[in-house]
């Protein structure tokens, strides 16, 4: 077993994943522990689900008996916050060793349910988009920059959405904070020459998740559904393999890239 362990292709890295506790995090977070790594589940507010997926990573670890250090740990943090971002870096250098974090996802994220349009739209939900969509993660990209292990596999990983492409009336908020984000990720992958650390984004399109769902009619679904040449939702699944072999070996000739996962959605 551990020959077969030691193989892995994240075997002893270890990683952060943002917003992991449901959906796209969630997904990400699972296939980055079976690929070998060590992993963070950071969370804003739900500890019970962060914790029910910490428990599922552990019990899945092999050999049988619990293990004398974790696999994964839950850690609560929001994103938006400067001192909650290093905290999250700080907590995770105690738990699993300073100098030893790799891989950084960031995919927490909000997304306004009522998909006003921008005259429509208040001050404070422009804001709040911004707050935790961009500024969160200039927080975390700045926090990993200084704090990524140097010499080859580091890796920073933005999850963006193909929404800046595809434009949808409804979206300028959110559409706008994830453009910075795009613009921001390419001008500090040339800003980490030297480091052997990648920063690329994953841009998914239309993925069912409670955040797709949120404020949508069986209507509206159907008509996205009808509009992917893959005719279906994407699966959290699907981002996160992509995800995963960004975060391998295999992925380090990528840098500097906003990657679209939508199923030809938006092209």
């Amino acid at each position: 077993m551990e020959a077969s362990a030691s193989s892995l292709p994240l075997h002893g890295r270890v990683a952060i994943v943002t917003g992991a506790s449901r959906g796209i995090g969630r997904a990400i977070a699972i296939h980055l522990r079976s690929l070998g790594a060590r992993v963070v589940i950071n969370y804003a507010s739900n500890s019970a689900q962060a914790d029910q997926v910490v428990s599922e990573l552990n019990a899945s670890t092999e050999g049988g008996p619990t293990p004398p250090s974790p696999h994964a740990v839950a850690i609560k943090a929001d994103i938006s916050d400067a001192d909650q971002v290093k905290h999250l870096f700080d907590r995770t250098e105690q738990e699993f060793g300073k100098g030893q974090l790799q891989i950084l996802v960031n995919c927490a994220g909000v997304l306004n349910p009522k998909y006003p349009a921008l005259v429509d739209m208040t001050v404070e939900d422009w804001e709040r988009t911004f707050s935790v969509n961009t500024r969160g993660s200039f927080l975390c990209c700045k926090e990993a920059a200084s704090r990524l292990k140097r010499g080859g596999g580091g890796r920073i990983i933005m999850i963006s959405s193909s929404v800046v492409g595809s434009l949808y009336p409804g979206y300028s908020a959110y559409a706008a904070s994830k453009a910075a984000t795009e613009t921001m990720v390419k001008i500090l992958a040339k800003e980490l020459t030297g480091t052997g650390i990648t920063a690329n984004c994953v841009a998914p399109g239309p993925v069912a998740t409670e955040l797709f769902f949120a404020g949508k009619t069986e209507e509206k679904v159907e008509r996205i559904v009808e509009a992917c040449p893959m005719k279906r939702l994407g699966q959290p699944d699907d981002v996160a393999s992509l995800v995963g072999f960004l975060a391998t070996d295999a992925g380090q000739w990528v840098n500097g890239q906003v990657i679209r996962v939508n199923g030809g959605a938006c092209v």
